[in-house]
C-alpha cells in the first residue's frame, strides 16, 4: 500500500474474546487465538446500513449511524469469537472424558452467520441497549431527582444544576462498571486485547512494518478509541439537556404533574436526543484527532486517554500478534484491486495458520489477478 494510500484509509477496531475484529472502509477481519496456539482468521464484508441514504453519511449525521454499524459488527464479532471459544472448550472437555468424537465442530461452519446467529447478534444489541440506557441514562437520572427529594430540594431538568450533576453520576457509574469488570480474569484479558488493537493501529498511522517490535513500542492508548467518544457523548449531553429541557418546560410545563411519571417521560426524551449528540461527539473525537499538535485538542482528548488505562491493559507478544493479523487481513483485502464495493454482500471466509509468521507469510503474498471480493 502506497503511503499516501496508507494517510488517506482509516482503520478501527474491537477487542473480542482472545482475539481482536479490525475493520476498513469496506472490510472487517476477526483474527484469535485458539487454546492450541492457531491464529484463525476470519474476513467479511463491513456491513453499512441504510446505505442508500447517503445523506445520513454527511457530517454531523454520520456518527450516530457508524455507532449502530460499530454495534451491529462488533456484536457479531464478539458472537463468532464466543462460538470458536466454546467448540474448543467442549471439545476439551470431551477429550478429557475419552469421548468419542471429539473433535471441534469445523471452524467454517462457527462462522456461518445463520439465522440463529443473527438473532444471537440482534437479541446481544437490543440487550447492551437496554442495558445501557438502565445504567448510563435512567440510574443517574432518577438517582439525582430522588436524592434531590431526599434532600429535601427538588432539582428537576429545568435546573441546569440537574444535568451537570447527572453527568458526573454517570461519569461515577461508568468507571465504577468498568472496574467492577476488570476484576474478571477473562475481561482483564479483552483490555490487554484493546491495548493490542490500539498498538497495531499506532503502528500503521505511524507508517511503520506492522511486527511485533514496532508495535511494542507505541501506546495501549488511542484518542479514536471508544471509550473517549462515550466521555464526549457525556459531557455533550450535560450542555444539550441544559439547554433543551429549561425551554421545553418553560413552554409546556410539567407533563403530568405527577413526579415519577414526570421523570420517565423526561427520560424517554432523552433517548431520540443522543442521537444528535453522538453526531457531534464523532465530528468533535475526529477533529480532536487530527488536531492533537494543538494544546486545546490535547486537553479536550486528556480525559479519554486516561480513562483509557482503566479499558485498556499492556499486551503480551502473543496478543500482539492477533491483533497484528486482522490488521494485517483487512490492509490485504483493502489493497485488492478485486474488493468488494461498501455493502456488498458476501459469505464469511476462513483461514487457520500454525502461527504469526505463517499470517505475514500468506499476507505478503501478490495480488492474484482475479479473485474473490471482501468476504465473498
Amino acid at each position: 500500500m502506497s503511503p499516501a494510500a496508507r494517510n488517506q484509509l482509516k482503520v478501527g477496531g474491537q477487542a473480542v474474546m482472545e482475539g481482536v475484529m479490525m475493520r476498513s472502509p469496506n472490510c472487517l477481519a476477526v483474527a484469535l487465538r485458539r487454546a492450541s496456539g492457531e491464529i484463525v482468521l476470519r474476513e467479511a464484508p463491513w456491513r453499512p446500513l441504510l446505505k442508500g441514504w447517503r445523506w445520513l453519511r454527511w457530517p454531523f449525521l454520520r456518527g450516530s449511524l457508524v455507532l449502530i454499524e460499530s454495534l451491529a459488527n462488533g456484536v457479531s464479532a464478539l458472537n463468532f469469537s464466543a462460538r470458536v471459544a466454546m467448540a474448543d472448550l467442549e471439545a476439551e472437555e470431551r477429550r478429557k472424558q475419552g469421548e468419542a468424537g471429539a473433535a471441534a465442530p469445523s471452524l467454517e461452519s462457527l462462522a456461518e452467520e445463520k439465522e440463529s446467529s443473527r438473532l444471537v447478534v440482534w437479541a446481544t444489541m437490543a440487550l447492551a441497549l437496554g442495558l445501557g440506557i438502565g445504567l448510563f441514562i435512567a440510574l443517574p437520572h432518577l438517582a439525582v431527582w430522588g436524592g434531590s427529594l431526599l434532600a429535601g430540594r427538588e432539582l428537576g431538568v429545568e435546573d441546569v444544576s440537574f444535568h451537570a450533576i447527572v453527568g458526573v453520576v454517570k461519569m461515577l457509574v461508568f468507571v465504577g462498571y468498568i472496574g467492577l469488570i476488570s476484576l474478571m480474569p477473562d475481561v482483564r484479558r479483552v483490555f490487554q486485547y484493546h491495548g493490542a488493537e490500539h498498538q497495531s493501529i499506532h503502528t500503521f498511522e505511524a507508517g511503520e512494518a506492522l511486527t511485533v517490535e514496532h508495535a511494542r513500542r507505541h501506546s495501549p492508548l488511542h484518542p479514536r478509541c471508544g471509550t473517549t467518544f462515550l466521555l464526549l457523548v457525556i459531557a455533550l449531553s450535560i450542555l444539550v439537556f441544559s439547554l433543551v429541557f429549561p425551554a421545553l418546560v418553560w413552554l409546556v410545563g410539567q407533563p403530568t404533574g405527577i413526579g415519577i411519571l414526570d421523570q420517565l417521560i423526561f427520560i424517554a426524551i432523552k433517548l431520540p436526543l443522543l442521537l444528535p449528540i453522538a453526531g457531534l461527539a464523532y465530528e468533535l473525537q475526529r477533529l480532536t484527532s487530527r488536531s492533537l499538535g494543538r494544546l486545546w485538542a490535547r486537553a479536550l482528548a486528556w480525559p479519554g486517554m486516561f480513562i483509557q488505562r482503566l479499558t485498556t491493559r499492556p499486551p503480551d507478544d502473543r496478543q500482539l500478534e492477533v491483533a497484528l493479523a486482522s490488521l494485517r487481513q483487512t490492509l490485504w483485502r483493502e489493497a485488492r484491486a478485486d474488493r468488494a464495493e461498501p455493502g456488498a454482500a458476501g459469505a464469511s471466509t476462513i483461514r487457520v495458520f500454525p502461527d504469526f509468521g505463517a499470517v505475514v507469510q500468506a499476507l505478503d503474498e501478490p495480488a492474484p489477478g482475479a479473485g474473490p471480493a471482501c468476504g465473498a
